[in-house]
């Protein structure tokens, strides 16, 4: 596993992060691992070099938090850690209890931490944009908590480019902390991010971090079936383009002798738009896969088979979450 700065900053992370939606409790989704479950993938993860995980509080309701956090902790030196939350989505039947305004984002990230176990968090994300609270609010409240040292560094996640531009010029002309980092959906079957986000990334010096590689499985296997897939987005994926995309995927495959996940993971890491990938595991052989594909390097012809048949979509956001994204220009 090699090491990378993050952006323009002075943090250093794994080439991998690992996305941990899938541990915590059960009792949230079916397919989330439970904590005895979950703790031979941290480990691994561990073993194999990753020092980079992602969270959120939303995931299992808080759970999340606390079977990865502190089984990290137990594993791991905190300052070997480089610990990502996020805040957003709704935490409890509470109207107050959701969203970006400065009284969620004060209460957020207190019970993070104690979740967690630890006294700061290395990187916190605002999972969505927020369109009933002012830019200010949040921004002003996101700095509180970096001033008040319970967060080194804040990251985005899941919004247009020119929401994310405004939250940052926000930041930057009242001296408030800025967004160092952006986590966006990006895989051979959706990459709206291409036109506006990524170029503004790359031209501010912002670290991306890209999640779902596998297009929530949809790349993972022959017939493009999901393998678990989170119940909001079973549907943005399954087209008659995005079957050809799989197909493609699957001829790369047995041609390299790997399997189709190796592909379309080597296909984002090896991406000429730096990203840091977000992997998620329900067992350790996923984790190896994303591991190995690091190393799978696709020549310009296999990247350009498999970029072929794409074509433009909707764009992901918080505003559309439920809404599969239809190709703009069919046929």
């Amino acid at each position: 596993m090699d090491y990378q700065p993050f952006g323009q900053t002075g943090l250093t992370v794994s080439q991998l992060c690992l996305g941990t939606m899938s541990m915590g409790s059960s009792a949230w989704k079916g397919w989330v691992l439970d904590e005895a479950a979950s703790i031979p993938i941290l480990r691994h993860a561990l073993d194999r070099g990753i020092t980079f995980f992602d969270m959120a509080d939303w995931y299992s309701t808080g759970r999340n938090e606390e079977v990865v956090g502190r089984n990290l902790l137990r594993m791991s030196g905190r300052d070997r850690l480089v610990l990502a939350t996020k805040v957003f989505y709704p935490m409890s039947e509470d109207p107050r209890d959701r969203g970006l305004s400065a009284q969620h984002i004060a209460t957020s990230i207190d019970r993070s931490l104690a979740r967690i176990g630890t006294d700061y968090i290395d990187l916190y994300v605002i999972h969505a944009f927020d369109t009933d609270t002012p830019v200010e609010e949040t921004m002003e409240a996101l700095h509180a908590t970096v001033r008040a040292g319970k967060v080194r560094y804040l990251g985005a996640s899941t919004m247009y480019a020119w929401q994310f531009a405004k939250m940052n010029h926000v930041a930057q002309l009242h001296g408030w902390t800025p967004f160092i980092n952006m986590q966006c959906q990006y895989n051979l079957l959706y990459r709206e991010e291409e036109r506006e986000m990524l170029p503004y990334c790359r031209d501010q010096g912002i670290a991306v971090t890209t999640f779902s590689p596998l297009a929530r499985g949809f790349l993972a296997r022959e017939g493009g079936t999901p393998r678990t897939a989170h119940d909001l987005y079973q549907e943005f994926y399954g087209d008659d383009i995005d079957r050809e995309i799989a197909r493609r995927v699957r001829e790369v495959a047995v041609r390299r002798g790997v399997t189709m996940a190796h592909v379309a993971m080597a296909w984002v890491a090896g991406s000429p738009n730096s990203n840091v990938p977000i992997v998620g595991a329900s067992k350790i052989s996923h984790l190896e896969v994303a591991v190995e594909a690091l190393d799978l390097r696709l020549d310009p012809a296999e990247r350009a088979f498999l970029e072929a048949p794409y074509r433009p979509r909707d764009v992901i956001n918080d505003q559309n979450p439920l809404r599969r994204p239809r190709a703009l220009h069919p046929g």
